[in-house]
């Protein structure tokens, strides 16, 4: 399994030879490269077997700088836990300096060296180049993944030892690089767990647990990885609304190296003395955090046991755990607007019929033309857009109730710049946004009524043309459309009440995008803790539907089978149910594993939220 390597004038591609036996790969740089000259890369092979473990060869005696260069970045991409077979390519100092787990650079088609940029002289013991590729993503030191673009450009150099002969690398960037297959291969995404703490004023829900997802290297002890980034804290983008039950300092038990669930599928962790002194109620939550974050890595944990010096401080099985997860509620059923105007709904059981009933309440009526709706996450009420865009209503889904009047008027001129669709949080906090050109806002309905809140969002560089809230109430994705293009980005919510003040200031920050690769975004929907459902057009201008990742990576598996036309999607924290889409043939569903197939007539399909 060779790192890719970037091929192209100047950069002839090489292959690594690669062996395997009793399910473990050798990996070797062998070819052969000159002490000047052209300088080549190394080509990706094939992706093998994810439960083949891969590990590098150590540099051969008289091995030419070739074989050391190609060696080194082979060796990047093993599965050596410690890298120790990497640091072997490497002079002492170099070693004793290099940290390896500062940040993970992911290029195209791998690191290539720039035959232009040689130093040193044929017969020197010194040779310098450079190691070069266009970005595509960047995981830092807390293993959280960004997306990147640009070229990279890092300096190595090379020296032969006065006494061995041996030619070893003396300066390299920290960190390690590597082509984007061989990053996926080595690594994989997993959410870690935290529970909110922005909830909104007067919340009396349980605490949503909020997901952080980090990427650890798939076949090096993952569990032990995610306890101990659990226990590390969260990730610097979201620590600002989130809060971790462990207290601070807590780590694993020293001489714990790795830790493996029993036949009980139960899994001891042993913690440090800062664990010692916590009550049931946090241990508890501190068990929680654990179970829902392992739970996301492998079935093969339901019950977690917490211990501290020689005392079991709490155990928490799985329906236990889940008490407490706040977040997740199964919807008890799927809305959309039918053809007399009216709000109806149909079950979600699995033997529920498919003919949908017009919800109670002034919605199930038909009196008002709409074009779009939310409902809450407790499914007591809704919110409705007029057809023309212009006006919100909010009624309750219980019989006899009236619809009144609006709660809110957009300005706009034409309805492409009045309101969006609505999004209901788990605090029962209502989210749009007016795309009035003079006025354009996103608003906060707090409980769905009221004058409402304009949320800040300083980095926000273009137009909203659609909203949806997380079910957690921490993270919003938002539709943003700059000149030709629209983008999904993320962003986290932020409440401070200040002193005096009988209002909340919320803002939308730290804004990134989860479409790097898509040009044009025309519908998406939460699909998950920290995945969204995307449909858009390419840079060639073909719509796709694919799911992406928060952090803007692209999540494993199979992409939602195609279909054309969609106007509108929606998705389920769980995924369990099926995505349903509003499209040319009129509301569909996508089943697990099968294909689209048409319910009824109607639009604007929505989960509660």
């Amino acid at each position: 399994m060779g790192a890719d390597r970037e091929g192209s004038a100047g950069r002839r591609p090489i292959r690594a030879a690669a062996y395997a036996a009793c399910g473990v790969v050798l990996l070797a740089g062998c070819a052969s490269m000159p002490d000047s000259g052209d300088l080549r890369g190394v080509d990706s092979t094939p992706r093998q077997d994810t439960q083949v473990r891969v590990f590098a060869m150590p540099p051969q005696a008289d091995a030419q700088p070739s074989d050391i260069v190609s060696g080194f970045l082979e060796a990047l991409t093993s599965d050596d836990p410690n890298y120790s077979t990497a640091r072997q390519y490497l002079t002492n100092a170099a070693s004793q300096a290099w940290k390896p787990g500062l940040s993970s650079t992911v290029l195209a088609d791998g690191p290539g060296i720039d035959a232009n940029r040689l130093g040193g002289r044929e017969g020197g013991d010194d040779l310098s180049f450079t190691l070069t590729g266009t970005k595509v993503a960047q995981v830092d030191e807390q293993q959280a993944y960004s997306p990147a673009g640009g070229p990279y450009d890092a300096p190595m150099h090379l020296t032969r030892d006065k006494k061995t002969k041996q030619w070893r690398i003396d300066r390299l960037p920290q960190g390690v690089v590597m082509g984007k297959s061989d990053f996926q291969r080595n690594y994989m995404s997993v959410n870690k767990y935290y529970f909110a703490s922005n909830a909104a004023a007067g919340a009396t829900a349980q605490p949503a647990a909020v997901a952080d997802p980090v990427y650890v290297r798939r076949r090096v002890d993952p569990m032990t990885q995610m306890v101990r980034s659990l226990l590390n804290g969260p990730t610097s983008w979201l620590d600002h609304v989130v809060r971790t039950t462990f207290p601070t300092g807590t780590a694993l038990k020293d001489g714990v190296t790795t830790l493996t669930p029993d036949d009980q599928n139960k899994l001891t962790v042993p913690l440090n003395e800062k664990a010692r002194r916590v009550g049931q109620a946090q241990c508890n939550e501190m068990a929680a955090q654990l179970l829902f974050t392992l739970q996301d890595l492998t079935p093969a944990v339901d019950q977690v046991e917490l211990q501290s010096g020689n005392s079991r401080l709490c155990s928490l099985r799985e329906a236990e755990a889940a008490a407490v997860r706040g977040s997740v509620q199964q919807p008890g059923y799927l809305y959309f607007i039918d053809s007399k105007n009216r709000l109806v709904r149909i079950g979600t059981g699995n033997n529920s019929s498919t003919k949908a009933e017009p919800v109670a309440g002034a919605l199930g009526e038909g009196d008002k033309e709409l074009r779009s709706v939310a409902v809450s996450r407790d499914e007591d009420k809704a919110a409705a857009v007029a057809d023309d865009g212009k006006e919100l209503y909010v009624a309750s889904l219980v019989s006899g109730g009236s619809l009144g009047g609006p709660v809110l008027t957009s300005r706009g001129k034409s309805e492409p710049d009045r309101l969006t669709a609505p999004s209901w949080d788990v605090y029962g906090d209502l989210w749009l946004a007016d795309r009035d050109p003079g006025n354009a806002r996103l608003l906060l309905l707090e409980q769905g009524k009221g004058e409402p809140l304009v949320v800040k969002i300083p980095e926000l560089d273009g137009r909203i043309q659609d909203v949806r809230v997380a079910a957690d109430g921490v993270r919003i994705a938002l539709v943003v459309a700059k000149g030709n293009k629209s983008s999904v980005l993320i962003g986290r919510i932020e409440r401070q009440q200040e002193a005096g003040e009988d209002r909340p200031t919320v803002s939308v920050l730290g804004l990134h995008t989860a479409t790097p690769e898509l040009g044009d975004v025309t519908a998406m929907s939460w699909a998950g803790d920290s995945r969204l459902v995307v449909v858009g057009r390419e840079q060639d201008g073909l719509q796709t539907m694919r799911y992406a990742q928060v952090d803007g990576s692209t999540p494993e598996g199979p992409a939602p089978a195609a279909l054309s036309g969609i106007k509108e999607i929606t998705a389920a924290e769980s995924d369990r149910l099926p995505l349903v889409a509003y499209s040319e043939d009129g509301i569909v569903r996508l089943p697990t594993g099968g294909q689209w197939q048409k319910v009824t007539d109607g639009v604007a399909p929505v989960y509660p939220g």
